[in-house]
């Protein structure tokens, strides 16, 4: 089918991203949140995303405003009932994202493909509580969503191959790359990336070294360009403890266990860049170690 109107619920850091590359590459966009203060602000991250583009030569002025222009916000989750696909960029939690499928479900054409954002949730599991299993897959965008080029496409055990292939389509007219994963849990690039955050937390914890010396370790010893403690800040440690938590889970092997340290700094409210304090703090000009 020909995709053109996309509805993304949810709108933060992944949802307005989300919107911002749907928009720009010509789709109309259709974002929801429980929150009006969420969807406004949300609008103003996009403009401002676009500006810095412009501002790179990466897009022109004409561009950004014809993108902002095809975005539009709604509080009702039924309106997103006649778009041609629905992404579902909400909190990583599971029973969050059936309870918004219940409620979209009834409203949506028979054609619409449905979509989850999640980083590591079975998407054939989300799909079982929907009326169209075969119409759903996991469409996986990397955070910064404009910046990063890879999208994980996922396909659960009763995805149908016309979703697939409409899919990989759409990653295509946006520009990015699709890799294709298998449904099992956290699939590629976190089932890779989170183990390795929650190792440099254990050695942090273990006392092996601190929060500076490991982060610069990584990026001078193995060429990140973000340190692991740095970069668990930036995803926040909420969603690295749900991932670890699910990869433990639903893999039942003793590596994957969450460090006590982590879980301890999220019991703290210590989510990262989000609430200012995570590995660093970030109430002064210049990121501090917090340990």
């Amino acid at each position: 089918m020909a995709i053109q109107s996309v509805g993304v619920i949810g709108a933060g850091q992944m949802g307005n991203g989300i919107a911002h590359v749907f928009a720009l590459a010509g789709f109309d966009v259709l974002m929801t949140d429980i929150s009006r203060e969420a969807l406004e602000r949300a609008v103003g991250v996009v403009g401002k995303n676009l500006d810095r583009q412009v501002s790179r030569d990466k897009i022109t002025a004409e561009a950004r405003d014809a993108a902002l222009r095809r975005i539009s916000t709604t509080m009702q989750l039924a309106d997103l009932g006649q778009c041609d696909l629905v992404i579902e960029a909400a909190t990583e939690r599971e029973t969050v994202k059936h309870a918004i499928f219940e409620d979209l479900v009834p409203h949506l054409k028979p054609e619409t493909i449905l979509a989850s954002n999640t980083s590591s949730i079975s998407i054939t599991r989300l799909a079982s509580r929907t009326d169209r299993p075969g119409r759903f897959m996991g469409v996986h965008f990397m955070n910064p969503v404009p910046v990063m080029q890879l999208v994980e496409l996922i396909r659960g055990i009763a995805t149908d191959e016309p979703t697939y292939r409409a899919l990989v389509e759409v990653v295509q007219r946006l520009g990015k790359t699709a890799a294709s994963a298998e449904d099992f849990p956290a699939f590629i690039v976190n089932r890779i990336l989170i183990p390795m955050i929650n190792e440099a937390v254990y050695t942090l914890y273990e006392g092996v070294g601190s929060v500076k010396s490991i982060d610069e370790s990584m990026k001078l010893g193995a060429n990140h360009p973000m340190g692991p403690l740095e970069l668990a800040d930036f995803i926040g440690l909420d969603t690295c403890l749900a991932i670890m938590n699910v990869l433990h889970d639903g893999l039942a092997d003793t590596k994957y266990r969450p460090c006590p340290l982590l879980v301890k700094y999220v019991e703290a409210g210590w989510l990262g860049r989000k609430t200012g304090r995570g590995f660093y703090d970030y109430s002064s000009p210049e990121p501090v170690p917090t340990r």
